[in-house]
């Protein structure tokens, strides 16, 4: 089997708990998710199966979509619904959209986070949250991402003071840690927070309604050739720029060589096509100028 399957991953699971059911279901082993959702958020989590998880970390690196709920008024361990409660400050005076909007404003473009003590990053080679499970705060890196978008999803005027809460969308780059987010919007307007909901609703270019539920994949091994689920790996390098290849370059290119630099060539990861399949990715040489090398060989037989 090779391809991406787009799952719907449901609450109560992590990221490795829906790798190692659907090896079970498909039967095959070589199966990888493409970035780590918490197990309390569900959405869209494309999984690569066979050859398709060469490219794993190129939709891991790919933008984000998001629609969660922050809640202002208490804050917590995890910055999520999930953690014991550290702060609270009750919602005395009101809270107007337009102040919201800017909030969510200056939250755009390339901002700094310091991940959260419950979080996969490794410091020292533990992951905080083994830190925070023992009780332990370490120094954490702060880091650059990029938030693309930023925006309100419901119509309001006026922050209902009893039930001081609100949902919103984000487009988000690599990295990005939408619970901090959360915080940070509370913040801005003075109050602690948290995110008391949260789904992913696109990866890459894979979104919510292309997805298949865990229920659908067992009915649908039951009766038809599991391979028909998956989608090409090419889906999963939709973002990245092309250059297609004759038959002569894409033998040179299957066997990994170096080769000049074409005059329009782009920065970054370009994916050599040919015949509509991707084959290689190439980008330029680190050392020598004016030549491009393979980073992945993707088809080689």
């Amino acid at each position: 089997m090779n391809g991406i399957l787009p799952l719907w991953k449901p609450r109560g699971m992590t990221s490795h708990d829906c790798v190692f059911k659907l090896r079970k279901l498909l039967r095959t082993k070589k199966v990888g998710h493409t970035g780590t959702l918490d197990p309390e958020v569900s959405g869209v989590l494309p999984i690569c199966i066979g050859r398709a998880t060469k490219i794993a970390e190129y939709i891991t690196a790919s933008g984000k979509t998001y629609e969660g709920e922050v809640t202002i008024g208490y804050s917590t361990t995890t910055e999520d619904a999930w953690g014991e409660k550290v702060e609270e400050k009750k919602v005395d005076r009101i809270i107007r959209r337009m102040e919201v909007e800017e909030i969510l404003q200056s939250l755009t473009g390339d901002i700094i986070q310091t991940p959260p003590m419950f979080s996969a990053v490794k410091v020292n080679g533990k992951r905080l949250y083994e830190y925070a499970r023992q009780g332990i705060e370490v120094e954490r890196p702060s880091r650059t991402v990029h938030i693309h978008k930023l925006q309100l999803l419901e119509e309001w005027n006026e922050l209902d003071v009893d039930h001081p809460s609100f949902t919103f969308e984000v487009v988000c780059g690599k990295g990005t840690y939408v619970r901090t987010l959360a915080v940070e919007i509370g913040n801005g307007l003075g109050y602690p927070a948290h995110m008391s909901a949260l789904t992913r609703t696109q990866s890459a270019s894979f979104r919510k309604e292309d997805c298949f539920t865990f229920e659908q994949i067992q009915e649908f091994v039951q009766n038809e050739d599991p391979q028909n689920l998956l989608l090409p790996l090419e889906m999963g390098l939709s973002h990245l720029p092309k250059m297609p290849i004759s038959d002569t370059l894409a033998e040179k290119v299957k066997n990994g060589a170096r080769l000049e630099e074409p005059e329009d060539w782009q920065d970054g990861s370009v994916v050599m096509e040919h015949k509509g399949k991707a084959i290689a990715i190439y980008q330029r040489h680190p050392d020598k100028p004016g030549i491009i090398k393979p980073v992945k060989v993707l088809f080689n037989d």
